[in-house]
């Protein structure tokens, strides 16, 4: 298993500088965000591999990188190349957004064909997309993931599980059974924890509740089984720890410290 961080924590910082932070926390391995605002922008591809150089001086590889796209066009067939160039043997691919004004079959079929270009392009640089479980997705649980995933090469097109997200988003599902829908597409998972707290009443009597991201050690996902889980089957893949928390960039890393501490903590003792 490699054990990457998202780098969206560290937006608008150098190349250098985010890999120097990236090896201090104590990772090995990164997932690259690209987007704007980032250091690297989608529409200056060609500083990935120069990112990957950078990353690879502070002792840190990236095995997977996450960009926004949706459509297989020349931008996008672009970027992948780039990745692949730079030796980035995984990309998440961006989200196909459900819209309840439009009928769901409709939608369904519209990312069903940029899914048959990116399987194409993928095969055509070498590398595999993943499709990460988000709320407000047209692939926000396993069961509707598998609408898109069905009959796809599992070396071109993978999933990217999220327990976190599901948890407080509509795609929430047993864990379990999420991973034995996906399998084999089961390539990558998204590493933090969530949870719900009640809120204040309303007028007309009606209880609001909240969600935020909590700890690992302090939310609803029971990384204490899912660890195990991971480690008995033999997983392989990519886990990208992410950094959602609403506080200062410093505090934040204190807190992706502390996550990946326990994480490992959990590893060590599953293997024992």
């Amino acid at each position: 298993m490699d054990i990457a961080y998202f780098t969206k924590t560290l937006e608008g910082l150098p190349l250098d500088k985010a890999a120097e932070i990236t090896a201090d926390l104590g990772f090995e391995c990164a997932d690259l965000l690209v987007r704007d605002g980032h250091a690297i922008s989608p529409d200056r591809p060609e500083e990935i591999a120069n990112a990957a150089k950078l990353f690879a001086s502070a002792g840190v590889r990236i095995p997977m990188a996450t960009i926004d796209s949706t459509r297989p066009d020349d931008a996008a067939s672009r970027l992948l190349g780039c990745c692949s160039e730079a030796g980035i043997g995984q990309i998440r691919l961006g989200f196909w957004r459900y819209d309840p004004s439009r009928r769901w079959k409709v939608q369904l079929d519209e990312a069903q064909r940029d899914l048959d270009g990116f399987e194409r392009l993928a095969g055509q640089v070498g590398i595999k997309l993943t499709i990460q479980l988000h709320g407000g997705t047209l692939h926000s649980s396993g069961a509707l993931a598998m609408q898109l995933l069905a009959g796809r090469d599992p070396i071109r097109i993978g999933a990217y599980p999220d327990p976190a997200n599901q948890i407080i988003r509509e795609g929430s599902e047993d864990w379990r059974m999420t991973l034995d829908i996906l399998d084999p597409w089961f390539c990558c998972m998204g590493v933090k924890n969530s949870g719900w707290f009640p809120g204040a009443y309303g007028a007309d009597g009606q209880r609001a509740w909240h969600s935020d991201w909590y700890g690992l050690d302090d939310g609803m996902v029971p990384w204490n089984e899912i660890v195990p889980h991971l480690v008995a089957t033999g997983f392989a893949g990519v886990l990208s720890m992410h950094s959602q928390y609403r506080v200062p960039r410093e505090q934040a890393l204190d807190k992706v410290r502390a996550d990946l501490a326990h994480f490992r903590r959990l590893i060590a003792a599953a293997k024992e």
